[in-house]
């Protein structure tokens, strides 16, 4: 009489094979798990990185390109504004809808220019106003805000003298003067002088991709899991064949 092959798989012996192969199993799917983890990349929290103001002088320098590491970075600076030099940018968009930024030049301790972005008004005269006011009394001392990379300047901006965006390189045109060197990004300042709304500058978000190599990998632990049960089974399925073999 011939032996089933689940007979001869709830042997002991086999039974034993089956803990160990689904233990091995177990350890393979795990690994794949984390390497699927590891596949996908964030840019480094850069929540609390960026949130903690730090020096300017440390992250930057004066005519450097503007490093990813550096974007969106809260930063804090002394500097001193050049009276007049105020520029006023429109169709700029914040919480209460489009208006206008007021733009500064600021000049360093070290006698290097600097762009900021000091608020937004809701109106062109409202702006306006505020450009009078800092006239009148502008807020130097130490500086805080984030730093973000130039814009580019667009066509309009050529055609009909009306600016909207912040290109560092076009402000250096309109400023007075430039004593020194020049910080390839600008700051939007952290409080806005009065008459003037904050500008919006959230923190950046950790940009996130994806390991296909890692992916690979994970797909390779699964395979060896899966041969780890397929294993036990041609095992058994053998041990069947042989016992139930015809004599001849």
């Amino acid at each position: 009489m011939s032996t089933s092959w689940w007979a001869v798989a709830r042997r002991p012996r086999w039974i034993a094979a089956l803990v160990l192969s689904l233990a091995i199993a177990g350890g393979f799917a795990a690994l794949g798990q984390w390497q699927l983890e590891r596949s996908f990349e964030s840019a480094a929290p850069r929540d609390e990185e960026t949130e903690k103001v730090v020096p300017l002088d440390t992250v930057t320098q004066p005519q450097q390109p503007v490093l990813d590491s550096a974007t969106g970075q809260r930063v804090s600076v002394d500097a001193t504004f050049v009276p007049g030099d105020w520029v006023v940018l429109s169709d700029r968009i914040n919480h209460s809808g489009p208006g206008y930024w007021v733009t500064g030049h600021a000049v360093t301790a070290e006698g290097a220019s600097l762009a900021v972005a000091l608020g937004w008004a809701a109106t062109e005269d409202a702006a306006a106003d505020a450009v009078r006011a800092l006239d009148a009394e502008a807020p130097d001392g130490t500086l805080t805000g984030r730093y973000l990379p130039s814009e580019g300047p667009q066509e309009s901006d050529f055609e009909d003298g009306v600016r909207s965006t912040m290109a560092v390189p076009e402000l250096i045109n309109l400023w007075e003067s430039v004593p020194g060197g020049v910080y390839g990004g600008y700051v939007i300042l952290d409080s806005a002088p009065a008459g003037l709304e904050l500008i919006d500058a959230p923190a950046p978000i950790a940009e996130v991709g994806l390991n296909l190599l890692n992916v690979f990998y994970a797909i390779e632990w699964v395979v060896f899991a899966g041969f780890a049960i397929f294993l036990w089974y041609r095992l058994v399925r053998d041990a069947w064949e042989l016992e139930n073999a015809p004599v001849e």
